[in-house]
C-alpha cells in the first residue's frame, strides 16, 4: 500500500511539474519568433548578407513551426494535452537543444563581429589622429620656414 501511494505521488508530482513548466514558458514562444524576425530585418537593412543567410534557415523553421502548430484558441505553440507524449517531448527537447546550440554559436559570432569592428574603428581613428598630427607638424614647419626666410631677408 505504501509503495503504491509513493508511486502515485511521484507520478502526480511529475505531471504537476510538467504542467507548471508548460504554463511558465508557453507565452515566450511568440516573442522569441518576433525578436528573431526583427533581428533578420535589421540584418537585411544593414546589408549583413552572411549573417542574414545564417539566420534564414532558423527563421524559415520558425515560420513553418508556427504555421503547423496545433489548432488552439490562443496563439501558443505547444498543446498542453499532448506535451507529455513521449515522442513529442523528445522532439521538443531535440529542438530546444539545437536552438540553444544555434543561439550560442550566433552569440559568439556576433561578439567576434563586434570586437572586429571595434578594433577596426580604433585603428582608423588612431590613423586619422596620427594623420592630423602629421599635417599640423608639416604646417608648423612651413610657417617656421617662412618666418625664418622673412627674418633673414
Amino acid at each position: 500500500m505504501a509503495f503504491t501511494f509513493a508511486a502515485f505521488c511521484y507520478m502526480l508530482a511529475l505531471l504537476l511539474t510538467a504542467a507548471l513548466i508548460f504554463f511558465a514558458i508557453w507565452h515566450l514562444v511568440l516573442p522569441e519568433y518576433l525578436i528573431h524576425f526583427f533581428f533578420c530585418v535589421m540584418f537585411f537593412c544593414a546589408a549583413e548578407w552572411l549573417t542574414l543567410c545564417l539566420n534564414t534557415p532558423l527563421l524559415a523553421y520558425h515560420v513553418w513551426r508556427y504555421m503547423s502548430r496545433p489548432v488552439m484558441s490562443s496563439p501558443g505553440l505547444y498543446d498542453p494535452t499532448t506535451i507529455m507524449n513521449a515522442d513529442i517531448l523528445a522532439y521538443c527537447q531535440k529542438e530546444g537543444w539545437c536552438k540553444l546550440a544555434f543561439y550560442l554559436l550566433s552569440f559568439f559570432y556576433y561578439l567576434y563581429g563586434y570586437v572586429f569592428i571595434l578594433m577596426s574603428c580604433t585603428r582608423i581613428y588612431t590613423g586619422y589622429v596620427h594623420h592630423l598630427v602629421h599635417v599640423q607638424f608639416v604646417m608648423m614647419g612651413e610657417i617656421f620656414s617662412k618666418m625664418k626666410m622673412a627674418w633673414l631677408h
